[in-house]
């Protein structure tokens, strides 16, 4: 029995600790309307502070981004002419490159000299013959091509 009464009693006094509780926070003084007036002015004030932080911290943020866009952009388009670059030498180097070209104009030199050296020797044997008297007559001069016929 006394571990009832004992049980009893701390549950007595804890319910008239709460209820001393509860009559203190009733009879608490609540702050007057002016008073949570300007509680909640300061705490606009204190808002408003915080959202233009926060607005530019946004507009640096922007504007570094669109300055690592222009580096992105500038760097893509260094890429795209090293590209060119590198596929025009490619494409040199695959075709032979310079010494292909070289040895191509080097023929035509060639052409051209010994075709000049031939033109020459005629002229050099007909001179040679001219003298003598006893050689062919020059051959004749060919004849002009006929006219293209006339368009309708």
């Amino acid at each position: 029995m006394e571990g009832l009464i004992l049980r009893t009693t701390k549950l007595l006094g804890l319910a008239g600790a709460a209820l001393a509780l509860s009559f203190m926070a009733g009879c608490s003084k609540q702050p007057d309307p002016a008073q949570r007036a300007m509680n909640a002015a300061q705490q606009a004030d204190a808002s408003a502070t915080r959202a233009e932080a926060a607005s530019t911290a946004a507009q640096s943020a922007g504007q570094q981004a669109a300055a690592s866009a222009t580096k992105v952009e500038q760097a893509a388009a260094d890429a795209k002419a090293a590209a060119d670059r590198a596929e025009a030498i490619a494409a040199k180097t695959s075709m032979g490159g310079h010494h292909r070209g070289h040895r191509h104009a080097m023929m035509h030199h060639r052409r051209h000299r010994m075709s000049k050296k031939a033109a020459e020797a005629p002229e050099a044997s007909s001179s040679m013959a001219a003298p003598s008297g006893g050689g062919a007559a020059p051959a004749a001069p060919e004849a002009p091509a006929a006219p293209a016929p006339a368009g309708s």
